[in-house]
Order: C-alpha cells, then structure tokens, then sequence
C-alpha cells in the first residue's frame, strides 16, 4: 500500500499521459513544491461559476503556497492536471484520507457506516476552458487506482455536488456514483453526498 511520504518521494509512481479527443495531451501527476505558481495561475483563473462550484479556501498565491506547503504533511493527496507542452496546470484532483464528522453523520443516516480505513473524499477542479472535454472521465479510472493503491475501497464527494450543477451529477452517475442522500451545506444551498464503491462486484 502507498503512503503520501512515498508519493511526494517519487511522484513518478502516479504519473499518466492522457490523450484527449480533440488530440490535447495532458499528465496526471501528484502536485508538487515546484507547482507553487502555476498553480496560484490556476487558481486565479477560475471564472466564479467554477469557484462556487469549488470547496478552495482561496485563489491565489496564498492558497497555492497552503496547498503545496502541505504536500505528505496531513491527510490529503493532491494531483494535477498539467496541459503538454505548454505546463500550464488544467486540473487539481483533491483526494482526503480523512473524513469530517459531518460526512460520518450523513452517511450514517443513510445507513452507511464510513471508516477512514476504507474511505476517501474525491473533489475535481478543472480549468474553464477544460471543462467538458472529456478530460474528468479519462481521469476518473487513475483517481480509482490511486484510492485503491491507499487502501480505500469506497470514494465520496468531497462536501457532496450542488443539486443544481446536472452536468457534474450525469458526469458522477456515468462514472458509477450513485446517490446516497440530500443536505443543506453551511451557505443554505442544496447538496447530494453521492458514493463509488471500489470493490469489484459479487
């Protein structure tokens, strides 16, 4: 089983080439401490529909310097999407190892019963002009991989997808998550916690 040491050691280990339709290339990679601009540009140039969208504390340098800071310091994985030839990040896909108490509370009244030995949160960002271009569902079979490869079996949303963004809930749904329930976040909008079980089936 991998660690976040051992990735951010050798971050080769998770590194993919994908070929999207329109005949762009992209890596998937861990994010790394060299990262710290490009992904502040990244950040910066999200339009506000995709930073409602998004769970960032900020856009920014400062957001950038917290996120590669914290490379194997805590619980998350973080790895980007970065365009060839250009570098320029595209995409940060979040993976938590940790799960908050609220998750646990939501799911449970589900009847689902969560554990950090067996569960991970999953949150995409893409770049706007990257939205939509199949880019999410050739990365989605690396994010399984990788969850597996941490020891996790089952994938939730990370703080669930706004009940009113249907192109990222037929996106989850095509890429089999299947709902799990309903809840109000702390800005009063509509969310559903959706679930990926990982195991292969009976």
């Amino acid at each position: 089983m991998l660690t976040l040491a051992e990735i951010a050691e050798e971050p080769l280990v998770l590194t993919h080439h994908l070929d999207l339709s329109s005949g762009a290339r992209v890596v998937f990679r861990p994010l790394t401490h060299a990262d710290c601009e490009r992904l502040a540009c990244f950040l910066e140039g999200l339009s506000p529909e995709s930073r409602r969208l998004s769970t960032f504390g900020g856009y920014g340098i400062v957001a950038a310097r917290e996120l590669c800071d914290a490379i194997a310091r805590y619980d998350k994985l973080r790895l980007v999407l970065e365009e060839v030839p250009s570098s320029r990040i595209v995409g940060l896909l979040e993976l938590g190892l940790a799960l908050t108490p609220s998750d646990i509370a939501r799911y449970g009244e589900a009847g689902i019963d969560l554990t950090e030995l067996t569960d991970c949160r999953f949150g995409p960002t893409l770049a706007d002009d990257y939205q939509g271009r199949g880019v999410g569902t050739l990365a989605l079979p690396l994010i399984r991989d990788v969850a597996r490869r941490l020891g996790r079996t089952r994938i939730i949303l990370w703080g669930g997808v706004l009940a009113d963004n249907a192109r990222a809930i037929r996106y989850y749904e095509k890429n089999g998550f299947r709902p799990v329930g309903a809840f109000v976040g702390t800005n009063g909008s509509l969310s559903l916690d959706m679930m990926l079980d990982l195991r292969p089936m009976p």
